[in-house]
């Protein structure tokens, strides 16, 4: 079967046969029932890939979409779930929030979930999408699109996503322009694509400007409060720290405040300080944060937009996006004259 026409639709029973299984197994494969056997679920699976099977649409899932976040306790987590539910609002869908927390089993048990709800496309906020989980999709034929790719992407996953590296390096430059010459990075997860790009930005130009980074001036972590509070400490501790620090994220540069906080220090007296993101919290704090502004709203509204051009059957011309980041000044950052 694998190598005849495709003229004619591939059902079924056909699946069935080949992958020597029942109809009402290979039934349960695509609506996501938990009972199946998982090298079962990877031969069907797979034998429907062969052949180019999807199942197909009905009225059920025509107005169900799938968001899933790893977590939902952060400004950053919120501005995406906003974005796609404005899009969808005005396209009369219907949103289904899922939080997996990084990890694997949560999103196992979330892909049974979607192929038993039938759910008309996915927008996918993921840290981590293995060979396996991206199989399955691609067998349950759900349009997709990542946001913010923070891992290893396949060519046929669209992703909307932001000019990290850039980023980077003008969050970097600005300091230097400033003539900050010791400057540290608090950096995020080193296996993610975003917080790589960051770093390598901050290090370009470093380079670029002829500065030298020592080594315990970099370091990475997550991308919390917590993380930010623990790098700002070691840095601080260190016999000549720096006097100025490009945060990975705003919440990183959040816990430098808090560091600098506990030992009677204050930014941008004491250091000069840029984080990433431009949460609505980096205009609240004091002093107000100097930061790199990820549009992430624009990345989920465009996202979700695109999403809903795949499901109405359209090609994409461009399946790579990435929006501009901006340098936005505030008060954390300071003119030196010298170290």
């Amino acid at each position: 079967m694998a190598g005849g026409s495709r003229s004619t639709r591939v059902t079924i029973t056909q699946i069935a046969r080949e992958a020597g299984v029942s109809t009402s197994t290979v039934s349960k494969v695509l609506n996501g029932h938990g009972d199946v056997a998982e090298d079962t679920r990877t031969l069907v699976e797979s034998v429907m890939r062969r052949n180019g099977y999807h199942r197909r649409p009905s009225r059920q899932r025509g107005t169900l979409v799938d968001v899933v976040l790893n977590e939902l306790d952060s400004d950053w987590s919120l501005e995406i779930v906003r974005g796609a539910d404005e899009v969808l609002h005005s396209a009369g869908m219907d949103m289904v929030l899922s939080v997996v927390h990084g990890r694997s089993e949560e999103t196992r048990q979330w892909l049974d979930r979607l192929a038993a709800r039938r759910s008309a496309g996915v927008v996918l906020v993921v840290s981590e999408l293995s060979d396996r989980q991206r199989e399955r999709l691609a067998a349950m034929g759900v349009p997709l699109v990542l946001v913010d790719p923070v891992g290893g992407t396949t060519e046929d996953i669209p992703t909307v996503g932001a000019t990290n590296w850039s980023g980077g390096m003008s969050g970097t430059s600005h300091l230097i322009e400033l003539g900050h010459r010791r400057i540290a990075h608090i950096g995020g997860p080193a296996e993610l694509n975003c917080a790589q790009a960051r770093a390598d930005g901050f290090g370009t130009a470093m380079q670029r400007a002829g500065l030298t980074v020592p080594q315990e001036y970099v370091n990475h972590g997550e991308f919390n409060e917590r993380s930010g509070y623990a790098q700002a400490q070691a840095l601080l501790d260190l016999p000549e720290p720096p006097t100025a620090v490009f945060a990975a994220s705003d919440l990183q540069a959040l816990g430098a405040y808090e560091a600098m906080r506990e030992r009677g220090l204050r930014a941008p007296d004491d250091l000069s300080v840029v984080g990433f993101d431009d949460l609505p919290l980096a205009r609240r704090v004091s002093p107000p944060l100097t930061t790199v502004r990820q549009p992430i709203l624009e990345m989920s509204t465009l996202a979700t937009r695109t999403l809903l051009r795949l499901m109405d059957g359209e090609t994409l011309e461009n399946p790579r996006v990435e929006l501009a980041t901006r340098l936005v000044v505030r008060d954390s950052t300071r003119r030196v004259t010298g170290d």
